[in-house]
């Protein structure tokens, strides 16, 4: 393991405002083509209780519902020309190390501890997440957590540590019985399209599919994520969903209240950190 950087809050606050650079091109963007986007997790408690950032926070996070994650990533492809900005997913050509979109920003250098050894450009990170109906019934709700599990293994490729022996043995062994990429990637296509056949607008309760298995036991209230709301986020006035107080509740409990001193640190452990240093060279294909 590489050693993990200790940041300050200054280099911290200076990331912070290259992340919003990130925001805004991204906002730009979904206004121009019609996509709704919300801000979610850290990004959507700072609003609320800061105005901005959470102080020690060292990442934006987005959700989109289904029909417009995939209507961006399509949308980004066809438009999308900008050298700064790019916009990663795992397909057949590019392996990421994630379950979802990431926007990339490549005027500066971030390599984060889990993606030191995967070959994509290491700038600042954007994630962006889908959202996802939930069905009402438990089978099939159970059926959609174990396609989810199974698409988030072979699309990631990469062994859970915090959820049990079990858990992690099962994972390696899958891994081991399917080592190529090729036939990782059949699996996780068949599992993805397993788990999002039900629709956002036709169930009572949507999920997070894509984030971790905690997160891809919550089940929202479809209409919590059913209309945007506005609230300013360090100058900009940003959507966030319209049932933010649910979901929030559900996801952090209560939210409101400032953690102990020592939870104030950021979640993300980092090996690299260069904020004046593109992390590409341009005479280089991407």
């Amino acid at each position: 393991m590489s050693e993990v950087l200790q940041i300050d809050r200054e280099t911290l606050r200076k990331l912070q405002l290259k992340e919003l650079e990130s925001l805004e091109y991204f906002d730009n963007f979904c206004k121009e083509n019609e996509l709704r986007y919300y801000l979610l997790g850290g990004c959507v408690i700072g609003a609320l209780r800061h105005g901005g950032f959470i102080p020690w926070d060292d990442d934006i996070d987005i959700i989109m519902l289904r029909r417009d994650y995939e209507r961006m990533l399509r949308l980004w492809k066809q438009q999308e020309s900008n050298e700064r900005f790019l916009m990663l997913k795992t397909d057949g050509r590019v392996f990421t190390g994630n379950s979802f979109a990431t926007l990339i920003d490549t005027s500066a250098t971030m390599i984060k501890e889990n993606q030191k050894d995967i070959d994509v450009p290491h700038g600042i990170v954007t994630d962006i997440f889908p959202m996802d109906g939930c069905p009402d019934k438990k089978l099939q709700r159970y059926l959609q957590y174990y396609h989810a599990m199974m698409y988030s293994l072979f699309i990631t490729e990469f062994v859970p540590e915090k959820h049990g022996k079990l858990m992690k043995f099962i994972c390696s062994l899958l891994l081991k019985l399917f080592p190529s990429r090729e036939k990782r990637t059949k699996i996780w296509k068949k599992h993805e399209k397993k788990m999002t056949k039900y629709g956002f607008n036709t169930h009572k309760k949507c999920t997070e599919l894509c984030a971790g298995p905690h997160y891809m036991l919550n089940e929202y209230p479809q209409k919590a994520f059913a209309k945007a709301v506005y609230h300013d986020f360090e100058g900009m006035s940003v959507p966030l969903p319209q049932g933010y107080d649910e979901y929030l509740t559900m996801a952090f409990g209560d939210y409101m209240q400032m953690p102990p001193e020592d939870k104030q640190t950021p979640h993300h452990d980092l090996v690299a950190l260069d904020l004046d240093t593109p992390c590409i060279n341009r005479d280089q294909p991407i």
